[in-house]
């Protein structure tokens, strides 16, 4: 094996584990359970964290494992981009379900500014994707770094880093180019505007 088949192999496994480990579902987790807690000040606003990140994340995960199971799709990232509208529609009617339990049930205001923050940014990445296969994955990690830095602190910008490996990822493993990637960023660090309205 050459040199340049090694550097490619070490590149390929870096990039397939950071994609993995910063997928959505383990972004969203931490993410929400981070701003449910900053929401509400104090531990109650970990059960709204949980909410939003069981809507935001893992019901979509687990949607995209059962149709994996059914023989839909060979894995999670679902490369092609004309079989990705039903995970939105399932992403935007998770988020609204529980975004209706958070007013429901009076949960902090910043925890639910945050699920309809990401709802809006589902539908501009569903609306880009029926043209172009825009990079979720960035966009998730991009707007958890931004809605950190605003429920929290700045500083949660540092977290840039882990979004823009992401990136780096979703390229290096030729699932999106530069371009996609960078739009998924930018439309994931815009969810933070919905703080604006607060």
């Amino acid at each position: 094996m050459s040199g340049t088949d090694t550097t490619t192999d070490l590149t390929t496994t870096v990039a397939r584990t950071v994609t993995d480990v910063l997928q959505p579902r383990n972004v969203l987790l931490f993410g929400m359970l981070a701003v449910g807690l900053a929401s509400a000040g104090d531990w109650t606003g970990l059960p709204w964290g949980f909410l939003g990140a069981l809507c935001a994340g893992l019901i979509p995960a687990g949607y995209i494992e059962w149709e994996r199971g059914r023989g839909t799709w060979g894995d999670r990232h679902v490369v092609d981009r004309t079989q990705r509208a039903p995970i939105f529609l399932v992403i935007l009617g998770s988020l609204g379900a529980g975004a209706l339990i958070m007013v429901l049930g009076h949960a902090p205001l910043g925890i639910l500014i945050a699920m309809i923050s990401l709802w809006v940014m589902t539908t501009v990445l569903l609306a880009v994707n029926t043209v172009w296969k825009i990079s979720v994955d960035s966009a998730v990690a991009s707007s958890v770094v931004a809605l950190l830095s605003v429920a929290h602190s700045p500083w949660w910008l540092c977290a840039a880093v882990p979004a823009v490996a992401v990136c780096w990822s979703r390229v290096a493993l030729r699932y999106h180019s530069v371009a996609q990637t960078v739009a998924g960023a930018a439309v994931g660090a815009a969810t933070a505007a919905g703080f604006l309205f607060a």
